[in-house]
C-alpha cells in the first residue's frame, strides 16, 4: 500500500473536504461536552463522540485535531473503504467523521492504540451506530464512548445558571440563590427554538423548514444507512410522531403503536414497529431515560419501563404541529399513549436534556423512579458512583406546593442518607430553599 505523504502540507493544518478547523471555527460556541474533552482526550488515545445529526459533534472535535477524515463524503468514503488502513496515515490528533459509514476503521484504530496507547490520537464522530457484525470488537478499553446532546437551556446563553448540579451532588446542601426573569413564554420559545446549533440560528419559519427537513431526510434517507433499515417512510413518520406524543411518559410501545394507527385494520405489526425503534435509536434519535435501580433492596417494586424522549424536544413540538403559541395557549393537547399537556411533557423534556448533559460531565447516570401501582414518582434521579443521588421534580408552576415536594419526602424516608438533595425545577421567578429543605430552582438558573 502506498503510504501517504505530508511534507507539502502545513505541519498543523490539513485541509481535508470542506473545511478544517484551525484554532477555531466560525460559529463556534464552548460546549459542557468541551470540558469533558479537554479533560479526559490527552489521556485517552481515541474517544468516539455518539449524537444524532446536526448536534454539533463535528464543530467541536475540529477544535482538537490536525487532520479531519470526511467519510460521508464520497471521495474519501470510496478511498478509505478500498484500505481502512490508510486512515493511521493521517497527522495526529486525527478526527474520523461519519466513521461508521466505513466501520472497519474502527479495527484499524483499535489496533494501532494496542501498539501506542498514548493519548490524543483519534476523535471519532458518529451519527448512527454501524450494522451489527461490521465492527469485530467494541473498542473497550481502547476506544472511549461519550454522548453528546443538543445544547442545554445553560448553553444557549438565556440566562446565567446560580445552580450548581455538581454542588448539589457533592452532598454539602448549598445555598440556593438567584433570580431569573425568564417565564413562561420564553421556556416556551426554547423548547421549539431547538437545541441544535444549526437550527438555532434562524427565525420560526426557518427553524420550523429545517426541523421538518430534519424529520424528512432521517426517515427517507438516513434509516437506508443505518443498523435496521425500514420499508414503509409514511408508516414510520406515523410511529415517531405517536412516540412524540408520549414525550415524558412511560407509555407502553404497543400503545404508541395504536396511536400512530388510529381506526385502521392494516397496522404495523408490533416486529415493524420494533424495527422503527431500534433504526431511529440507532441514529441516536430517540433518548430514553432509563429506570432508576438503586443499590440494594430498599425498593424493589419499581417500573422497569423508560421515560421516553426524542433527541430534543423540538423535534417532537414540530412533529406535533406546535409552535409556542400552541404551546402556551394549551391547543395542543398531547395524543394520549400518556397523560398530560404538551407544554408540561415537552417543559420536562428540557429539563431532562439539561440536567442529563450536566451528570454526565460530573460522572452521575441519571433514571427515573415510578413504584408499580404508580402512588410514587420522581422524574430526574440524578446518581454517584457511590450509589447517592440527587433527587429533582420537574413542575410547570412559578411556586412550589406542598403536594409538589411529597414524592421527594418519601424518597428521603426510603433511602436516607443515600439522598444527598432533593430539588424542584420548575418555571417560577428565584432560587431558593423550603423551610424543609428542598429546593426550588428555576431551570433556567440550573447549571452543570
Amino acid at each position: 500500500m502506498r503510504t501517504l505523504r505530508f511534507s507539502h502540507l502545513k505541519p498543523c493544518v490539513l485541509r481535508i473536504g470542506r473545511r478544517l478547523a484551525h484554532g477555531g471555527a466560525a460559529g463556534f460556541q464552548r460546549r459542557i461536552v468541551d470540558d469533558e474533552l479537554d479533560e479526559l482526550f490527552p489521556e485517552i488515545a481515541a474517544i468516539s463522540l455518539d449524537g444524532p445529526k446536526a448536534v454539533g459533534k463535528t464543530t467541536t472535535a475540529e477544535q482538537r485535531v490536525r487532520a479531519v477524515v470526511r467519510l460521508d463524503e464520497s471521495e474519501h468514503q470510496t478511498l478509505v473503504r478500498a484500505s481502512p488502513s490508510m486512515i493511521l496515515d493521517y497527522p495526529r490528533p486525527t478526527l474520523v467523521d461519519e466513521w461508521q459509514r466505513v466501520p472497519e476503521v474502527w479495527d484499524r484504530i483499535r489496533r494501532a492504540i494496542d501498539h501506542d496507547p498514548k493519548g490524543g490520537q483519534f476523535l471519532l464522530a458518529g451519527s448512527a451506530s454501524p450494522h451489527p457484525g461490521s465492527v469485530t470488537h467494541s473498542g473497550a478499553g481502547r476506544i472511549g464512548r461519550m454522548r453528546m446532546r443538543p445544547m442545554t437551556l445553560a448553553e444557549r446563553g438565556v440566562e446565567e445558571p446560580t445552580v450548581s448540579l455538581r454542588a448539589l451532588l457533592s452532598g454539602t446542601r448549598p445555598e440556593l440563590r438567584g433570580s431569573t426573569d425568564v417565564g413562561l413564554k420564553q421556556y416556551a420559545e426554547e423548547i421549539v427554538a431547538s437545541g441544535f446549533p444549526g437550527i438555532r440560528g434562524f427565525g420560526p419559519r426557518g427553524r420550523r423548514f429545517h426541523l421538518d427537513s430534519y424529520i424528512a431526510t432521517t426517515v427517507e434517507k438516513e434509516i437506508a444507512t443505518s443498523a435496521a433499515p425500514v420499508k414503509r417512510p409514511q408508516a414510520m413518520t406515523a410511529w415517531l410522531r405517536a412516540y412524540a406524543a408520549a414525550e415524558s411518559t412511560t407509555a407502553s410501545y404497543t400503545r404508541i403503536l395504536d396511536a400512530a394507527t388510529p381506526g385502521q385494520t392494516d397496522k404495523p405489526s408490533r416486529g415493524a414497529a420494533d424495527a422503527y425503534r431500534d433504526a431511529l435509536t440507532a441514529l441516536w434519535l430517540l433518548d430514553p431515560l432509563p429506570t432508576w435501580v438503586p443499590v440494594g433492596n430498599a425498593l424493589n417494586r419499581l417500573v422497569a419501563k423508560p421515560k421516553h424522549h426524542l433527541a430534543d424536544p423540538a423535534l417532537s413540538a414540530r412533529l406535533l404541529g406546535l409552535d409556542s403559541r400552541a404551546l402556551l395557549t394549551g391547543s395542543g393537547r398531547v395524543m394520549n399513549p400518556g397523560a398530560g399537556v404538551a407544554l408540561g411533557a415537552l417543559f420536562e423534556a428540557l429539563a431532562t436534556l439539561s440536567v442529563r448533559v450536566s451528570a454526565q460531565a460530573d460522572e452521575a447516570g441519571a433514571g427515573h423512579l415510578r413504584t408499580r401501582n404508580g402512588d410514587h414518582e420522581v422524574d430526574l434521579i440524578v446518581e454517584r458512583a457511590d450509589g447517592a443521588v440527587v433527587a429533582c421534580e420537574v413542575k410547570l408552576a412559578s411556586s412550589v406546593q406542598d403536594s409538589d415536594t411529597k414524592h421527594l419526602h418519601w424518597l428521603k424516608k426510603t433511602i436516607g442518607d443515600r439522598l444527598l438533595d432533593a430539588i424542584v425545577i420548575n418555571t417560577g421567578p428565584r432560587a431558593y430553599r423550603r423551610p424543609d429543605g428542598i429546593g426550588v430552582v428555576p431551570l433556567a438558573l440550573l447549571g452543570v
